[in-house]
């Protein structure tokens, strides 16, 4: 048996990856996801691994060509995965979709009071330093996921889940 038995879906089991990536296109969203690398961040596995979970059409990273890819447990493999070196070079390869920042920073709009739009990019910065100031300044919109404990921000993995699936709750379902 040749294919794939690691993390897959039933359906997918014993499938090549190839197989599994082109039925995939046959159902993916219109949705983008974008993280900024200038730290080596460890959660970008588990974004791109929501990113596949939510089968969203291409994921962007920005900065860093190098990630651990240990987190996303092979997903990357399953979808379209971008690299832009700068911000700007992002910028020109997203033309046409909004730019929707998400970082709790002064500015932002509560994400449970956003209308997210169809055509977008979510973008989330590293964990800790957040989204770069060329990158607040590139996007349309900033919104920010409400908190109610003591802690400063959710874990930007976690950010990325809760942020698609209101999309998703928006949009799709």
């Amino acid at each position: 048996m040749n294919g794939d038995v690691r993390n897959v879906i039933d359906k997918y089991r014993y499938w090549t990856v190839d197989a599994i990536k082109a039925d995939l296109d046959t159902t993916r969203i219109d949705l983008h996801i974008a993280i900024e690398n200038w730290q080596h961040d460890m959660n970008i596995g588990t974004i791109v691994r929501n990113a596949n979970a939510f089968n969203v059409a291409a994921v962007h990273i920005i900065g860093k060509r190098h990630w651990n890819k240990r987190g996303a447990m092979v997903t990357d493999r399953y979808l379209d995965v971008f690299h832009h070196a700068t911000v700007d070079e992002f910028v020109k390869e997203v033309t046409g979709r909004h730019i929707i920042a998400v970082d709790n920073l002064p500015g932002s709009i509560k994400l449970s009071e956003t209308k997210l739009p169809k055509k977008a990019v979510l973008v989330f910065g590293g964990e800790g330093p957040g989204l770069s100031d060329e990158m607040v300044a590139a996007s349309n919109k900033m919104v920010a996921i409400e908190q109610f404990g003591s802690t400063r921000s959710v874990n930007v993995g976690v950010a990325s889940g809760i942020v698609t699936y209101a999309w998703m709750q928006q949009h799709v379902l």
